[in-house]
């Protein structure tokens, strides 16, 4: 009788420790998969964050240099506006 009682209170552990098992998988799955789904929401957000920044630092960085280019060009063209008309003047006066 002992040894059908210990085999009938085994069965019932296992039996209730399965269910356990069985019933709370589901939930955490669930759980889980809302989870998942958060964290990939809130890395998408810091990704289009970070690529946001990196396209103004970018925009900002050739903004600055198409300024300066610019003004080289400018300045450049000036000096050689002056030389090619100091060449004229020089040719144009009498000796």
């Amino acid at each position: 009788m002992i040894m059908s009682q210990s085999k009938w209170i085994a069965g019932f552990i296992l039996a209730t420790g399965l269910a356990g098992v069985c019933s709370g998988t589901p939930q955490q799955t669930d759980q889980s998969a809302k989870q998942d789904m958060k964290d990939a929401g809130h890395s998408t957000k810091e990704a289009a964050k970070d690529t946001g920044q990196a396209t103004k630092k970018t925009a900002t960085d050739t903004g600055h240099t198409v300024k300066k280019t610019t003004k080289k060009a400018t300045n450049k063209t000036a000096q050689k506006t002056k030389e090619g008309a100091q060449k004229v003047e020089n040719k144009t006066q009498p000796n």
